[in-house]
């Protein structure tokens, strides 16, 4: 890590007909991003995926948690 301070940025979308916003550190919206393009699908499909599968928990946690098993299932 570079020591500079991470900047969290909002996004607004609208998940299975609800508009919502999503805040994230920016590094996350670039691998969230790049998990939609490689799965060929809009990043509001993709959070909807999350959003679906997520239980109880947080959104934004679920996006981080889900971005984490991507990067670790690509690493082996």
């Amino acid at each position: 890590m570079s020591g500079a301070p991470i900047r969290v940025v909002k996004h607004s979308l609208i998940i299975a007909g609800h508009r919502t916003s999503i805040s994230l550190e920016e590094p996350f919206w670039v691998e969230l991003k790049s998990f939609a393009t490689e799965r060929n699908i809009s990043l509001a499909a993709l959070v909807a995926e999350i959003d679906g599968a997520r239980g109880g928990a947080n959104l934004s946690s679920a996006i981080r948690v889900a971005l984490l098993e991507r990067l670790r299932a690509k690493a082996q």
